[in-house]
């Protein structure tokens, strides 16, 4: 697993690439929650994530929570067809705004 994050146009992008399971997701957790803390407005780029596990959702569901608490916007970009059927299949569709580009999203945050 990898994660980067770089500034975009009005917003903080976070690329994941690998795969966030159970084996990576305590130091996905600790790398995100560390290079997110001060952004209000997040887009997640999955175009490179292979694979996500409900340990990997859950570590989302604890950024897009603390995003919410301090007024951020958080959205999620680029998903593979697997990692949108996990989504999909367990409901977090409905729970995050999904956007099929890079772009589609960064509009949705600016």
């Amino acid at each position: 697993m990898d994660i980067s994050l770089k500034q975009a146009d009005g917003y903080d992008l976070l690329c994941i690439t690998g795969r966030l399971d159970a084996a990576t997701a305590g130091e996905g957790e600790r790398q995100i929650t560390e290079l997110t803390a001060n952004t209000s407005r997040l887009l997640v780029d999955m175009a490179g994530l292979e694979y996500i596990s409900s340990a990997g959702l859950r570590v989302l569901l604890i950024v897009a929570k603390k995003m919410g608490q301090r007024g951020g916007r958080l959205a999620l970009c680029a998903l593979t067809p697997g990692v949108k059927e996990v989504f999909d299949i367990s409901g977090f569709s409905s729970i995050f705004k999904i956007f099929p580009t890079r772009p589609e999203g960064g509009a949705f945050l600016k």
